[in-house]
């Protein structure tokens, strides 16, 4: 880590202000997704669809969106600097939202989408570099953790908020508060937030420069079999999203309570994410991931034969999905710091395109996933249970690839 963050100027912001910035900056995604996700049957019942699981593409195309701009915005923001980046992803998150308020159709309503995916990648990118850029050491530990726990909070409720605009209004007003939420954070980062990045320690973003950092990622054999595992794993995860509306609500006729299960599960995955902050240092982030993952297969392997023996009822998915969402929230944190492990000299190239390439291939996953959906859970945890032994293999293939590298430098 550079220590330019020690000599940065006196900021007019507070650290506690900074922090609850930075938390929102992250939860643009988090809001654009769950926050929707109650409205999906009305959009079925208003815009013309070819079939109901069209629906879902709703959430694919924003990741879609998503995983084409961390490609730019990343080094985009280590050359220009963190705030015309900012500007830059709200601009294109208030385009895309526009466009999905007049929608009449559905390719209107994706494409909305993903203009959306491409704005919302400026701020989930530039969030941390700012927390970088401004502290270092143990301050830059303690303001992350306050910042994840307020970001663990917003898929919790964002489903609740959705549903509170749905009873005094129809689902366009969702993108109207889409629209306010940015302009809010918009307005607050121009009055509150300085420059983090000084032009002295910007790094000019060239073609030459980013086909290094590429092939510095695929030539190294344990970062890729993270990167793949990152893809898989939000993959089935994605898969997950796209069907828990009609899981919850057409599947088991939760009905509004959807949203206290879906906000419910959201706190699992957060609470589990503080554990593992907690357990990582002593007992290693590979030995977390293997043994979270093999939970998952476990899991996923008793609940799909369940499946043969007794009709799933709304309790026994909640106790399959609580045990998934804790191991998840052991195995996502860990494998991206493990990916980006070797890649200390081209992090942000690095960062950028781990993230895209793990997105693009959590989203081919995830939508197909989501497009088998049939009235059981069969689709999803059959994608819990194959993707996460590809996973488990990965692990153990990338562990052995360390252990050879470390015994060549040796040698």
């Amino acid at each position: 880590m550079s220590d330019y963050s020690t000599h940065a100027p006196a900021s007019k912001i507070s650290s506690l202000e900074f922090t609850v910035l930075v938390a929102l900056l992250m939860s643009v995604v988090a809001i654009s997704i769950d926050a929707l996700l109650p409205a999906l049957d009305f959009i079925r019942a208003e815009v013309p669809m070819s079939h109901p699981n069209q629906a879902q593409l709703l959430i694919s195309s924003l990741f879609l969106g998503m995983a084409a701009g961390q490609l730019i915005c990343g080094p985009l923001s280590d050359a220009t600097g963190r705030k015309p980046v900012l500007y830059g992803g709200i601009a294109l998150y208030l385009a895309g939202t526009v466009l999905c308020y007049f929608a009449q159709s559905i390719e209107g309503l994706l494409l909305g989408r993903i203009i959306q995916g491409l704005g919302v990648s400026g701020p989930y990118v530039s969030a941390i570099s700012i927390v970088r850029d401004k502290y270092a050491g143990n301050e830059m530990a303690r303001v992350m953790s306050l910042v994840m726990l307020i970001f663990i909070l917003v898929p919790a409720i964002a489903p609740s908020l959705g549903q509170g605009i749905l009873y005094i209004a129809d689902w366009r007003a969702i993108f109207l508060m889409y629209l306010g939420y940015a302009l809010l954070i918009g307005g607050w980062i121009h009055w509150r937030l300085d420059e983090t990045l000084p032009k002295a320690n910007r790094i000019p973003m060239t073609v030459s420069g980013f086909k290094a950092g590429f092939a510095e990622v695929i030539s190294n054999g344990p970062t890729v079999c993270y990167t793949l595992c990152m893809g898989l794993f939000f993959g089935s995860f994605i898969g997950y999203l796209n069907s828990s509306q009609q899981i919850f609500q057409q599947q088991f006729g939760t009905g509004e309570a959807f949203t206290l299960y879906f906000g419910f599960l959201a706190l699992v995955f957060g609470g589990a994410s503080l554990v593992n902050a907690k357990f990582v240092q002593r007992f290693g982030m590979e030995l977390l991931c293997r043994r979270a993952v093999l939970a998952i297969l476990v899991l996923s392997a008793a609940f799909l034969a369940l499946h043969a023996a007794v009709q799933i009822e709304l309790w026994m998915f909640l106790l399959y999905a609580s045990g998934l969402f804790f191991c998840f929230g052991l195995v996502f944190g860990n494998v991206n710091a493990m990916a980006m492990e070797p890649m200390g000299h081209v992090a942000g190239i690095a960062s950028a395109v781990i993230g895209a390439t793990s997105s693009l291939l959590s989203l081919t996953i995830g939508t197909y996933i989501g497009q088998q959906y049939n009235g059981s859970l069969i689709p999803v945890t059959s994608g819990f249970l194959v993707l996460g032994s590809i996973c488990l293999g990965l692990l153990y293939l990338a562990a052995r690839l360390k252990t050879q590298e470390t015994a060549a430098t040796a040698s």
